[in-house]
């Protein structure tokens, strides 16, 4: 199965550099060499680089070279392109793939609903559920397949 990786962003330069927005929080994802599938066909990285003036662990803005594109049109062309890649072997966490579909039960063993997506946000990522209840994943204490075990604050499903 194919995970989104990222997605390409606005041409960079004049000699083909894109700017990536990358949604996996393993910046190796852009090394040289890897590969990513989209609509437009295999893409391979051949350089990257955070953009310019952002720093910290969780880079999220990459410069993309891509082989074969050589030029600002070539890059214009892949605007919107989504970045797919498999899953890296033994890598740990939380899979939106997996968490959609999932019954969220609370500790009590009460029945919350079901994921129907997960929601970007700063603070924390968000389940979205069925209900209609957002629960950041900060509150996830286990994810087993079809099920997904949650302890949030008292009230959080009353609003």
């Amino acid at each position: 199965m194919l995970l989104e990786i990222g997605y390409v962003g606005r041409a960079h330069g004049l000699h083909g550099e894109v700017v990536v927005q990358l949604v996996s929080n393993v910046a190796s994802r852009l090394g040289p060499g890897s590969t990513f599938e989209t609509k437009q066909g295999r893409l391979v990285v051949e350089s990257s680089r955070p953009v310019p003036g952002k720093s910290g662990p969780h880079i999220s803005h990459w410069v993309v070279r891509f082989s074969g594109v050589g030029s600002r049109e070539q890059a214009e062309a892949l605007k919107g392109a989504v970045l797919q890649a498999e899953a890296e072997n033994g890598a740990e966490g939380l899979w939106v793939h997996e968490l959609i579909g999932s019954k969220v039960v609370s500790v009590d063993g009460e029945q919350r609903g079901t994921v129907v997506s997960v929601q970007a946000n700063p603070a924390s990522d968000l389940l979205v559920l069925d209900t209609g209840a957002l629960v950041p994943l900060r509150f996830v204490l286990s994810a087993a397949p079809g099920q997904v075990t949650v302890d949030v604050p008292s009230g959080l499903f009353d609003l």
